[in-house]
C-alpha cells in the first residue's frame, strides 16, 4: 500500500487546531520560525527529525507544515514509514497560512 498524504487548506488547518482536532507539527528550522511561527505550533525541524520526537497528539490528528509545503510532505512520508498514521500536510506551508490571512506569530529580530 502506497503511502499518501492529504492536502489540508490554511483554514481547514486553522479551524481544525482551534477546535482541538489538529497538532500542528511545524518542521521548519528554529531560525525560520523565529522569523514567523504558526499559533499553537509544535516545533520539530525536518534537518534532524525523528517522528518519536512528536509529542503524543493525545488523540488528535498530526499535521505537518512548513514554508511552502514540501518538506511537511517529506515529514510525512518519514513518519508513515515509521509505521505512524500521519498523513496530513498544510498545503502551500507558512505562505498560504499568510495569504489566506490568518494569524502568524512574529518576533523582533
Amino acid at each position: 500500500m502506497a503511502n499518501q498524504v492529504q492536502d489540508l487548506t490554511p483554514d481547514e488547518v486553522s479551524k481544525g487546531v482551534a477546535e482541538g482536532r489538529y497538532l500542528l507539527v511545524d518542521v521548519r528550522e528554529p531560525n525560520e520560525v523565529d522569523a514567523e511561527a504558526y499559533p499553537y505550533g509544535v516545533v520539530v525541524p525536518l534537518s534532524t527529525f525523528d517522528p518519536k520526537a512528536i509529542p503524543d497528539p493525545q488523540g488528535k490528528e498530526v499535521v505537518f507544515a512548513c514554508r511552502s509545503g514540501k518538506r511537511s510532505v517529506t515529514a510525512s512520508l518519514a513518519a508513515q514509514a515509521a509505521g505512524l498514521p500521519y498523513d496530513k500536510h498544510l498545503a502551500g506551508g507558512m505562505l498560504g497560512w499568510k495569504q489566506a490571512g490568518l494569524d502568524y506569530i512574529t518576533k523582533n529580530q
